[in-house]
């Protein structure tokens, strides 16, 4: 019998397996682009450490392996600002991107403000993450040029739960 994935929040003893993921993860994006200096490549333990102290991060466990994370917060704005979503090579195509991606919006919705929306980017040529957004309810609001190899798109999801048809 196999083991379940469950989603939790993150630990102090989680850093290092979720830096170890995201260096993993975001190989794939770093050829895409021909840029290995990316922001999730280049991440201190350190930096990670105070971003687990300052946002919402929640991780997918297999066992005792962290196999994907994500982490968020919600601005002054009311806007949850989602990122670093990363799926373990072996564990993507099952459903579980889109299972943290709903975890972290009910966490950020949780938050105790008002929440209005949830927003996040990826790069013009990530298709399958754009095609994950996109099934989660994500909509193109912008496409930002940062690099003549590289343009983020930029989604966003009203956090606002629409009424139902009354008959």
């Amino acid at each position: 019998m196999g083991m379940s994935v469950i989603i939790s929040a993150a630990d102090a003893e989680d850093t290092e397996q979720i830096l170890k993921l995201q260096y993993l993860g975001y190989q794939a994006e770093a050829e895409l682009y021909g840029d290995w200096a990316i922001e999730p490549l280049t991440q201190s333990l350190e930096s990670l450490r105070a971003e687990l102290a300052e946002q919402h991060v929640l991780v997918a466990r297999l066992g005792d392996e962290v196999v994907g994370a994500v982490r968020g917060h919600l601005d002054d704005e009311g806007v949850g600002r989602i990122g670093r979503l990363v799926v373990h090579p072996r564990m993507q195509r099952h459903g579980l991107g889109g299972r943290l991606l709903d975890a972290l919006e009910r966490r950020l919705a949780e938050d105790g403000r008002p929440l209005t929306s949830y927003r996040l980017f990826t790069g013009h040529r990530s298709l399958g993450n754009l095609r994950l957004y996109a099934r989660q309810g994500y909509q193109q609001t912008s496409v930002e040029q940062v690099s003549e190899r590289l343009s983020f798109v930029h989604l966003e999801k009203s956090a606002v739960e629409p009424l139902a048809a009354t008959a």
